[in-house]
């Protein structure tokens, strides 16, 4: 899908707030109200945008830990079902496949170290999976998923 100038002022601002009515991005961008329930409902069947959700702070729920986590394999053959199980760990909350070191990059968050601890046991007994690296995220500058339009 190819994006216009409305399109892109509708998604800054459902960026910014992804709660607020679309009376006030028409108002905010200086179309009518159905232009924006029209063009969010095309960039919504489009997959331009995949969804709405709330934003946690992990802290403020009791997750004290964020790490990211590299996992190494010794071939691709079970790459599928590594796959699988990252989508399928709650404490994952970012799966990649990356190049260069390790084959999967996880982003994760858990209560303490102990829950860190057992869940990277867990995540070396996945087939396949040789070993681990993980870093601890001591502090977080930047935070959420805007993507520059």
């Amino acid at each position: 899908m190819i994006l216009d100038k409305t399109d892109k002022k509708i998604i800054k601002e459902l960026q910014m707030s992804g709660r607020e009515p679309a009376s006030y991005i028409a108002e905010k961008i200086n179309v009518s109200v159905p232009t924006v329930i029209e063009r969010i409902k095309k960039l919504q069947e489009s997959k331009v945008i995949i969804g709405f959700q709330a934003i946690l702070d992990p802290i403020a729920v009791g997750l004290d830990i964020s790490a990211i986590i590299t996992i190494i394999s010794g071939s691709s053959k079970n790459y599928k079902e590594v796959t699988a199980k990252a989508k399928n760990t709650p404490e994952v909350i970012q799966c990649f496949s990356t190049t260069g070191t390790g084959s999967h990059k996880l982003i994760i968050t858990t209560k303490n170290s102990h829950s860190l601890e057992e869940l990277l046991r867990k995540i070396q007994r996945w087939p396949g999976v040789t070993r681990t690296e993980t870093q601890i995220i001591l502090s977080s500058y930047k935070k959420g998923s805007k993507i520059p339009i």
